[in-house]
């Protein structure tokens, strides 16, 4: 399986365009190999370089499996909370130096049953146990002063 971005290449700078230098949209995804047994897909963007930890960006599952395009500014599944307690994506914004932004993409055996717009913790948790194949996007983001 793979994920990749017309926007930007893997360990590549991101556009400002898909940041709050800009107009905080999701980039462009593109979505492939992903295997025939999938039910559904998960998506996780996440800042490991945050000074508070790792930051969550944007948090959707139950994207449909045969999804190979994710255009800018779209909610391709249910949407979850990422740490600002929003529903959003909301892009890269570091204080300061570069951050890497892991887009993680997951490929599940199932459906996920979730009642409330789960966190990027009570995902995680859900999904144990139903990743059949996962593939990973890193973008990099410095604010210019």
């Amino acid at each position: 399986m793979k994920i990749s971005s017309p926007d930007f290449g893997n360990m590549s700078v991101m556009p400002a365009k898909v940041t709050c230098d800009g107009e905080n949209i999701n980039p462009a995804l593109e979505l492939s190999a992903v295997p025939a047994r999938a039910v559904s897909l998960a998506l996780i963007m996440d800042d490991p370089d945050a000074v508070s930890g790792n930051f969550v960006h944007w948090v959707v599952f139950n994207i449909p499996p045969q999804t190979v395009f994710i255009k800018q500014n779209s909610m391709p599944g249910s949407a979850g909370r990422n740490s600002y307690r929003k529903k959003t994506y909301d892009g890269p914004c570091p204080p300061s130096g570069t951050h890497r932004y892991f887009f993680k993409l997951y490929a599940l055996d199932s459906e996920l049953k979730l009642e409330h717009a789960p966190d990027k913790a009570a995902l995680e948790k859900a999904m144990q146990g139903h990743i059949i194949d996962k593939a990973e996007l890193v973008g990099l983001y410095e604010r210019k002063k």
